[in-house]
């Protein structure tokens, strides 16, 4: 980072702190710089640089987390409001967007996966199934089995190998976490069957049964 000028310092420093987060120095989910440190690096004052981070705190790619510092939460502001505006999306839109997306990308899946993306579906599924045992035997809601339907099925994204989908779907995730979240609450049907008839179909290649596994999923999900 580099000393700034001194007009529209504030403007100046959110510039610096903004190309800085979309060039990947702080990822998602690590902690920036503290204030005094990033005064150090900006060569401005404490209050300029809480105003940047306030600034980028609004736009939604900083959040303040009390005791703990700040932390990157997004790197896109496009990204954030176009996944604000999933989030504020009717339950069956995004449903049959999910549906456009994700049976495609499990046809692909099932032509393209590598061993990589074999193991790592295979073990997703071991973990969504145990997951949802210990979430039903607490009788609430698990975060952790939030967490890993929503990444098993990105997972499947991630076999179609293209970086596209992929990018999309990390956009749709917020919105995607929550539907599962809301699902479960209401639902306690796991669909064991189903996500094994989708990743074992793409295992094996089949890219129709993929592709129809896929969509039996999502209007299993629609129905509930």
């Amino acid at each position: 980072m580099q000393t700034v000028k001194r007009e529209s310092l504030i403007a100046q420093v959110t510039a610096q702190l903004r190309a800085e987060i979309s060039a990947g120095r702080w990822a998602v989910g690590e902690r920036v710089p503290t204030e005094p440190e990033l005064q150090e690096l900006t060569g401005t004052s404490r209050n300029t640089v809480r105003e940047a981070v306030q600034s980028l705190v609004h736009a939604g790619l900083l959040e303040r987390r009390q005791g703990s510092g700040t932390y990157v939460i997004a790197t896109d502001e496009t990204a954030v409001a176009i996944g604000d505006f999933f989030a504020a999306a009717r339950r069956q839109d995004l449903l049959e967007l999910r549906e456009g997306l994700e049976v495609n990308a499990a046809g692909l899946a099932a032509r393209r996966r590598t061993d990589d993306d074999i193991a790592r579906l295979r073990a997703l599924l071991a973990e969504t199934k145990r997951l949802w045992v210990v979430q039903r035997e607490a009788g609430a809601t698990s975060a952790a089995a939030v967490d890993s339907d929503a990444e098993l099925h990105r997972a499947i994204v991630a076999a179609s190998h293209n970086a596209i989908y992929l990018e999309f779907y990390d956009i749709l995730l917020p919105s995607l976490r929550e539907a599962i979240a809301d699902h479960q609450d209401r639902v306690a049907d796991s669909y064991d069957d189903l996500h094994t008839g989708l990743v074992e179909a793409v295992i094996e290649g089949d890219e129709a049964a993929a592709r129809a596994a896929a969509r039996a999923l999502l209007v299993q999900v629609g129905q509930s």
